[in-house]
């Protein structure tokens, strides 16, 4: 009996050498803390009417995953895409990539490519080409962004009729108190004064409108940076403005040094959250 015991404690003891000896790239956890399978994330999310998939933008573990969510989805419904990284006036330049075969990103000039396009953002674009999905430039060109920056929203009261279509329509719903906006204040300590908080509203109202303007009846997955949807506002907060009963799934990617459990101030930021390790190599 006693070898029988010493054989276990043995196992156990390579078991949980074996373990720490691992290198996982990252973990994903469910809102609350508790460790979360892939598959059942993806049957989850596929309830949903609209998901905002948060990342940061140098992290190729979020890429990886955001292709590997819409790969799983689009197996199981209809789906339209969307991102951040395309501003609403270039929606012509992409369709026109997107609907021609012969056609390179290169050779459309009329699109303003993020520097990490090629490595982060073409397989997602690609994905959506090759299987003759929608996908929608959905933020505010960025010139509109930093004259309310400058000026607040009142400076969206010079724009002309024609450039009104690529934002969200005036007035800008903003409430100064939301988590994300009053986290930014604070993280800038008071440089860029209260309009820079504006500046973050009117992307995440521009890209509220256009994932409802464009989502049909089709489940609508949306990229961006984990700040536009974090604490479920951003982005989350003006969808649920327009629409109270929308189905939104939200996941959020963060950064910590060690990834056997959720940091406390990781909880709750989203449905799902991707902490992914410290040390992760940067994309540029």
């Amino acid at each position: 009996m006693w070898l029988n015991k010493a054989v276990g404690v043995l196992i156990l003891s390579i078991l949980l050498f074996s373990f720490q000896k691992d290198k996982p790239a990252y973990t994903l956890f469910a809102q609350g803390g508790k460790v979360a399978k892939f598959d059942k994330m993806i049957s989850d999310l596929a309830d949903a009417d609209v998901i905002l998939f948060g990342e940061y933008h140098d992290n190729p573990i979020a890429h990886w995953l955001q292709l590997e969510v819409t790969k799983s989805l689009h197996e199981k419904k209809s789906i339209k895409l969307a991102a951040e990284m395309f501003e609403a006036d270039n929606q012509i330049g992409l369709n026109q990539y997107l609907l021609d075969d012969t056609l390179k990103m290169s050779e459309v000039d009329t699109i303003r490519l993020w520097p990490n396009y090629y490595t982060d953002y073409a397989p997602l674009v690609d994905f959506a080409k090759s299987n003759k999905l929608q996908f929608v430039a959905a933020n505010v060109p960025r010139r509109y962004a930093n004259m309310v920056y400058r000026g607040g929203f009142e400076a969206l009261d010079t724009i002309s009729e024609l450039e009104r279509n690529w934002i969200a329509p005036l007035p800008i719903k903003y409430d100064k108190d939301l988590p994300g906006y009053k986290e930014m204040l604070e993280m800038m300590g008071g440089h860029g004064g209260t309009n820079l908080p504006k500046a973050q509203a009117l992307k995440d109202a521009t890209m509220a409108y256009f994932i409802l303007k464009n989502r049909g009846d089709k489940l609508l997955i949306h990229y961006n940076g984990s700040f536009h949807s974090n604490n479920f506002d951003g982005i989350y907060w003006h969808l649920k403005n327009a629409n109270p009963d929308l189905n939104i799934k939200t996941i959020a990617t963060v950064s910590q040094e060690k990834l056997s459990n959720l940091e406390s101030e990781n909880k709750k930021l989203a449905d799902y959250i991707i902490a992914v390790a410290a040390n992760m190599t940067s994309t540029h």
